[in-house]
């Protein structure tokens, strides 16, 4: 897997190229990443029993791109209940998804893996986070026995009522005593729930293992509200070299019912291509910034010692 000069793998969500894993589609997506100077693609879950697994990692070695797998729970397969027919459905889907990704090469499964990702009624429950727990275990055992980490991906209040913000999210990790499972951080979320993008950072510490680059509203990066130089001066000072993976959506793209799933109301751009070329630049450029900067602090304060 190449990486940006700063270490840190910079990514695109294949929902920005497509809205399926079709063999048409997987080509389209995984073509254009590399055109655009990605180096890994974040594919969102398909059933792998009938996807066509080898011809992605063809793909994905001829393109010379890594790949991560992505999924969100939905009412139907929420573990974050006590209803034991759902948490059933969810753990199936869980263990497909490591299945998939040890179809198709991947050693990253991240995403809503704790809950559905859809507005509650109510707060949840010791019952039903018990559940969520105990259920993460199984599946993170039988994906570390595949060498796949799993990354507890935080979403906003309107999207889960279980885990929020990093502290909420590092509490839920150190309580699921898994060691292959990682803190996922979005920007977009974070920046409805965190005091500012830098503290989540912070709060989420070594546990901080994947990062979902998303503007304030989901549009081009760098054209909304949130304080990127900030973001990426705490990712280099934290020492941070794991993956940032841009993610955007459009409806002309995933589709209606995706659109609706996420309250996608309006599209904010029309072209993936230009899209995806101004994010792998901001993002890019944003951290080499930030690594330059810290390492000329680092460099003065050792002069200053001596």
């Amino acid at each position: 897997m190449r990486s940006s000069s700063t270490g840190n793998p910079i990514g695109i969500h294949a929902g920005v190229w497509v809205s399926d894993w079709a063999p048409e589609s997987a080509e389209y997506a995984i073509r254009e990443s590399a055109r655009a100077g990605f180096d890994l693609i974040e594919i969102p879950l398909s059933d792998p029993r009938t996807t066509d697994l080898a011809l992605t990692r063809n793909l994905l070695a001829e393109h010379g791109l890594g790949a991560v797998v992505s999924l969100a729970l939905g009412e139907r397969h929420d573990i974050n209940t006590d209803d034991p027919e759902t948490s059933a459905r969810g753990e199936a889907l869980l263990k497909d998804a490591v299945t998939f990704a040890c179809g198709i090469g991947a050693t990253y499964v991240g995403g809503v893996l704790y809950s559905k990702m859809a507005k509650y009624r109510h707060a949840s429950s010791t019952a039903s986070r018990e559940n969520s727990l105990s259920v993460l275990r199984r599946v993170a055992e039988m994906a570390n026995g595949e060498g796949i980490r799993l990354g507890m991906e935080y979403v906003n209040r309107y999207e889960s009522n279980l885990l929020n913000t990093a502290r909420q999210t590092v509490e839920f990790i150190r309580e699921l005593g898994a060691l292959n499972v990682l803190l996922h951080l979005d920007t977009f979320h974070a920046n409805l729930e965190e005091s500012d993008q830098a503290s989540a950072v912070r709060d989420a510490g070594e546990l901080l293992g994947y990062i979902h680059a998303a503007e304030s509203h989901r549009g081009y990066l760098g054209s909304g509200s949130i304080d990127w130089p900030g973001f990426f001066r705490e990712l280099a000072h934290s020492g941070y070299t794991g993956p940032i993976t841009f993610e955007s959506f459009s409806s002309d793209v995933v589709g209606s019912k995706t659109a609706e799933n996420i309250g996608l109301w309006r599209n904010l751009w029309a072209d993936p291509v230009d899209l995806a070329h101004s994010a792998h630049t901001f993002l890019r450029s944003g951290l080499e910034v930030a690594h330059r900067a810290h390492a000329g602090a680092s460099d003065n304060s050792l002069l200053s010692t001596h």
